[in-house]
């Protein structure tokens, strides 16, 4: 795999230079997204007993307690059609003339309350092993139908004990409709559901949730899920300082070749790889890094480059990898009218996320 060339003026400090994404152009076969349906690193250790719940927001508590009943729930041989389990999974089976109670949880609240925590640790305290869970955002599950098609992904997962879908997205009915079809063919084969979505950004601070957004757009499935309000505020801003400022582009260039595993890109350069690599392949681009130096970070000029960028944030956050920048903070990557948008949910979600991984890349520069 090629190395970003040594900077002008610049002698290496680390064994070898920086990596660039824009020279990754990985393959990904079907196999491989299938046993990546897991939580990602981020979330690896999490567990219910280490959410800690805002004491002035007893939803939290309350989402803890009901998860914990619901994993509790799921043990025991796989739940096939006719012979269901109670509300919940609950009780002993039932006659299969008798309607089996809901088989789902919907996660509902803002950004940053812990929702991806719970749905992580749901699926750890789920009693069966991992070849029978999966866990995936929602552009990974629509990437595995696309990978394996519609008929084989139901007979992958069939067999499963428990699916999470992390951010369900909203807003767009051609995948809402495709997974929702997806999500009753499971429910018919006794696979219980887990998933979250973002509060709308307009709606925040209004007591205005997800949930019935989410509850209509997949219609018939709506009887299958409870939904689990969690209140409270960005766990990644509270008590936490703000963004720190971009740095210059000698910061960023010294800190890439003094960090080992580090990549060092321009970041008009990577937007455009963006375009030539499959959004479900941005995991893969990210393998083995141990940061992410971008230079000259600007505003993303169209709304397609913008939504790969959304999935590139989503996966750098999941795997906890830091970034460093110059140029304007992340912030401003997206112009008012995005953020004022059908997609703004997407956005606000890249822009804490960034945010959160500018903090963590901060000492990069300041330990040179």
């Amino acid at each position: 795999m090629s190395s970003s060339p040594s900077a002008p003026g610049l002698s290496p400090i680390a064994d070898a230079a920086p990596q660039s994404l824009c020279a990754r152009a990985p393959h990904v076969p079907a196999d491989r997204l299938v046993a990546e349906m897991v939580p990602p690193p981020r979330f690896d250790s999490v567990r219910f007993r280490t959410y800690m719940p805002d004491p002035n927001q007893p939803s939290q508590t309350e989402a803890v307690r009901v998860l914990e009943g619901f994993a509790g729930g799921l043990g025991g041989a796989h739940a096939i059609r006719g012979g269901k389990r109670g509300f919940f999974g609950f009780g002993k089976p039932k006659a299969p003339k008798v309607p089996a109670g809901p088989r789902g949880v919907y996660l509902d609240g803002g950004y940053g309350v812990g929702k991806t925590h719970l749905l992580a640790s749901l699926w750890h305290a789920t009693p069966a092993e991992p070849a029978l869970k999966a866990f995936g955002t929602f552009v990974e599950l629509t990437n595995l139908v696309g990978a394996l098609g519609f008929q084989q992904t139901v007979q992958t997962l069939s067999g499963h004990r428990l699916l999470c879908i992390d951010e369900f997205e909203l807003d767009d009915p051609g995948d809402t409709v495709l997974v929702s079809t997806l999500l009753g063919r499971l429910v018919d084969a006794g696979v219980a559901l887990a998933a979250t979505s973002n509060t709308l950004p307009g709606k925040l601070g209004e007591g205005r949730f997800a949930a019935a957004d989410f509850l209509r757009e997949i219609q018939g499935l709506s009887a299958h899920f409870r939904a689990l309000r969690i209140d409270g505020e960005d766990y990644r801003h509270r008590g936490l300082p703000e963004a720190p400022a971009p740095f210059s582009d000698e910061q960023v260039t010294k800190a890439a070749y003094a960090t080992p595993g580090a990549s060092l890109d321009d970041f008009p350069h990577l937007l455009d790889h963006l375009a030539k690599v499959h959004p479900s392949r941005y995991g893969a681009l990210t393998d083995g890094l141990k940061a992410v130096c971008l230079t000259e970070v600007r505003p993303v000029p169209d709304q397609s480059t913008a939504l790969r960028l959304v999935v590139l944030a989503d996966r750098l956050y999941d795997r906890e990898v830091p970034v460093l920048a110059s140029g304007l903070p992340f912030d401003r990557l997206f112009s008012e009218e995005m953020l004022n948008g059908g997609y703004r949910k997407k956005y606000f979600r890249a822009i804490s996320r960034l945010t959160a991984l500018a903090r963590d890349g901060k000492g990069l520069a300041e330990s040179d």
